[in-house]
């Protein structure tokens, strides 16, 4: 069984040090949800209090309606994955699927029969009499899995269990943890500082920074419409460009370097008075031309070929620099001291306060919002 998660008004000190203050958060019955932020954020914080491993200083942690502070870390059914496999080295791949199972003291046809269907659903089988030195970091991982899902639990914690992988293995790791869970349909959260395994993986995101939550939402919401200048820089790539949002006959213009305008129909009515901004574009709203002079000057610095996409860093005449992602050419790549106009796609582009505390244009959705209003 699944459960749903709630937390409210969460706090965890270290002595004098508060890293995690009035934090609140509400987990779907069977959601794949992701704690993602920086190292020092309080994801993988607020991970252990959930698993019981760490104190709680304030604030009420649910399961559905029975609150675990108090609760034993064994008696919350939780299936743990960790960043180093944690699995036992003296016993097979099969023992240690099974070993939570025996734990239990389950008879021993519904340990065979349970350690078995989560050997082929990992798709290990072959490998259950090996010893885990045997078996490749991906292997292992999948045994990890395995063994966490075994016990059928409420709850799956996963913290950081792809970053001992190589680039190859994390890109199908993560999509074989996203399939299992869709098959069984466990409540997780997951705790990673890579955005794109996060947008990978997750059925809805929390970026967070300093212990607060800065945005929750589905990975298109955050990346399309992050609410703040952080989320935006921290989900995917982006410019950062300083600018001026200047209002003519009701009309919202962002000013940009030389002084190139752009018509924005997106700004919010209570954001439609000239002040300071800044632009997030991201490189692939930014179009290349070489010959249509309607758009910001700019010089190429480099390129990277990169198969389906050549990269572009370019300078503007203000210095500023900008990055462009575009569809390669059969033919050539554009060559460095190039001058060439860039237009933009305006309906995508984001645009923040001065100080990026806040997204000035519509469609923003941040589920964070309801606890902290």
């Amino acid at each position: 069984m699944s459960v749903n998660i709630k937390i409210v008004d969460a706090v965890k000190k270290y002595g004098d040090n508060t890293i995690i203050s009035d934090l609140s958060l509400d987990v779907k019955e069977g959601e794949f949800f992701t704690l993602l932020g920086p190292s020092g954020c309080g994801k993988t914080t607020l991970l252990r209090m959930i698993a019981g491993f760490n104190s709680i200083e304030g604030g009420d942690f649910y399961f559905n309606d029975t609150r675990i502070n108090d609760m034993d870390p064994a008696k919350r059914n939780i299936g743990m994955v960790f960043q180093n496999y944690a699995i036992f080295p003296n016993m097979t791949v099969e023992k240690n699927v099974a070993f939570g199972l025996k734990n239990r003291k389950l008879p021993k046809e519904e340990i065979e029969k349970q350690t078995d269907k989560f050997l082929k659903l990992m798709q290990i089988d072959e490998y259950r009499d090996r010893m885990p030195d045997r078996l490749s970091g991906g292997q292992q991982q999948r045994v990890a899995l395995a063994r966490a899902l075994a016990i059928t639990p409420d709850v799956l914690l996963m913290d950081e269990p792809l970053s001992n992988l190589d680039a190859k293995l994390r890109v199908e790791m993560r999509t074989v943890i996203k399939q299992i869970q869709n098959t069984v349909g466990i409540t997780t959260i997951y705790v990673t500082h890579d955005q794109e395994e996060a947008m990978a993986v997750s059925d809805r995101i929390a970026v967070m920074k300093d212990g607060d939550i800065q945005h929750i939402g589905t990975p298109k919401a955050l990346y399309q419409r992050p609410t703040n200048l952080f989320v935006a820089t921290f989900i995917g790539r982006t410019n950062v460009i300083n600018g001026e949002l200047k209002i003519k006959d009701d009309n919202a213009h962002l000013v940009l370097p030389g002084g190139y305008e752009v018509l924005m129909d997106t700004i919010k009515k209570e954001e439609m008075h000239d002040q300071k901004v800044v632009a997030s574009i991201r490189p692939e709203e930014l179009i290349v031309s070489e010959h249509n002079t309607d758009g910001i000057k700019a010089t190429i610095d480099d390129s990277i070929f990169l198969g389906l996409n050549t990269h572009y860093f370019v300078h503007f005449e203000d210095g500023e620099k900008a990055e462009i992602i575009q569809e390669s050419k059969i033919d050539s790549i554009i060559p460095k001291g190039t001058k060439i106009y860039l237009g933009i796609k305006t309906e995508k582009i984001n645009v923040f306060s001065e100080d990026g505390s806040r997204n000035l244009v519509t469609g923003v959705v941040n589920d964070n919002d309801v606890y902290t209003k």
